[in-house]
């Protein structure tokens, strides 16, 4: 009895070291980046093995952040996109080589032959609906629309890869046509609900939504002089219900860690679609593309490693291979967690050292709703 006891108190005491170190990194990290609020969880084989919130969700009135604190995942959405695509396509309501103006029969003709896939791998070629002030025309949704929908391809499709938010508006329409339902209630009904993610919902900094998290950001103020130091200022962003499948959830660690756990137990998809939705598409020459279906490719071989990235401040990254799934959620715009999001995934499940260098994935920008 002492002997078949003995390799699960190894884990136990593995389990516990990992933990404490977890903890005294993130405190680290949070007093170096002048971090305000974050939450972290981990998963490994498929069970939330740490989960805790760190300082304050509110600054200025001294509000801590708690684990049911809501935090934006902006671009980190797409993973779910995906999903939601996937568990399309697995039913077989969406092919993901057909051209997406089989389901979208409003598409301007030459972006009729962009593929489903491609607007996932953000290899479409479409024009970006955003441009550095927001919605283009800096006007309403409808009319965002028509200017984008009036500009020309700006590359063949598949020929390079090239992020934008227009992707994901057209891939939000296709889910509510081919489910039947809004793209929200989709989500809530095929992944939110059976991955128990009682804490999520859609907003943004102008919705009255309880319990979310005040962002901030250490970016100068326009109005700032050049030698001004750094300062904590809140930071305000927009994302219209059209764009919410490119940026809109807002969510904890404990709820995207229980997600994770349901796609990764097959739950939310079988194995044959979620592999093929982590796999980097390919661009016309034969070259893979940065992104798979919903997901930034970090490195596909060896030591898998998939994420979603969002708004400079929130990230989470899987590492099949390794069983170890990590999420870091903060409420400041620059932090980029996905830069410490491997040291902490090292600590549970070192990487193996065949592996090389890990390619960065392009981040996504910190402007709104990315």
């Amino acid at each position: 009895m002492l002997i078949s006891a003995l390799p699960l108190a190894a884990v136990s005491a593995n389990q516990d070291q990992a933990n404490d170190q977890t903890r005294r990194l993130v405190r680290q990290i949070m007093l170096d980046e002048r971090i305000p609020g974050l939450q972290l969880a981990v998963v490994k084989d498929g069970q939330i093995v740490l989960s805790e919130a760190y300082g304050l969700a509110n600054v200025e009135n001294g509000v801590l952040a708690s684990r049911d604190t809501r935090f934006p995942l902006n671009s980190a959405t797409k993973a779910f996109t995906g999903v939601a695509i996937a568990q399309l396509a697995e039913q077989g309501r969406v092919d993901l080589d057909a051209p997406a103006s089989r389901y979208l029969d409003d598409l301007p003709a030459a972006w009729r032959e962009v593929r489903v896939r491609q607007l996932l791998a953000h290899t479409s070629g479409l024009p970006d609906i955003l441009d550095a002030n927001g919605l283009l025309g800096a006007g309403s949704e409808a009319q965002a629309w028509t200017a984008v929908s009036a500009r020309p391809l700006e590359a063949a499709p598949g020929q390079r890869f090239a992020y934008n938010q227009t992707n994901y508006l057209l891939l939000s329409r296709i889910i509510a046509r081919q489910s039947g339902m809004p793209y929200e209630r989709f989500l809530a009904t095929a992944q939110f609900s059976g991955a128990r993610m009682a804490r999520t919902t859609f907003g943004d900094s102008y919705d009255l939504i309880p319990d979310v998290a005040t962002m901030y950001s250490l970016a100068p103020r326009a109005t700032d002089a050049a030698d001004a130091p750094t300062r904590l200022s809140h930071w305000f962003y927009d994302v219209p219900p059209s764009l919410w499948a490119g940026g809109g959830i807002l969510t904890t660690a404990d709820d995207t860690a229980r997600w994770l756990v349901a796609l990764t137990e097959g739950r939310l998809l079988q194995d044959p679609a979620r592999e093929r939705m982590w796999t980097a598409e390919r661009l016309a020459d034969g070259r893979a593309g940065a992104w798979a279906g919903g997901w930034p490719v970090l490195n596909a071989s060896p030591d898998l490693q998939v994420a979603g990235i969002g708004g400079a401040r929130s990230a989470f990254v899987v590492y099949p291979e390794r069983g170890v799934a990590v999420v870091m959620l903060t409420n400041l715009v620059g932090a980029n967690p996905q830069r410490f999001i491997p040291r902490i995934a090292d600590l549970y499940a070192p990487a193996p050292t065949a592996a090389g260098p890990t390619p960065a994935a392009r981040p996504s920008p910190a402007g709104p709703p990315r």
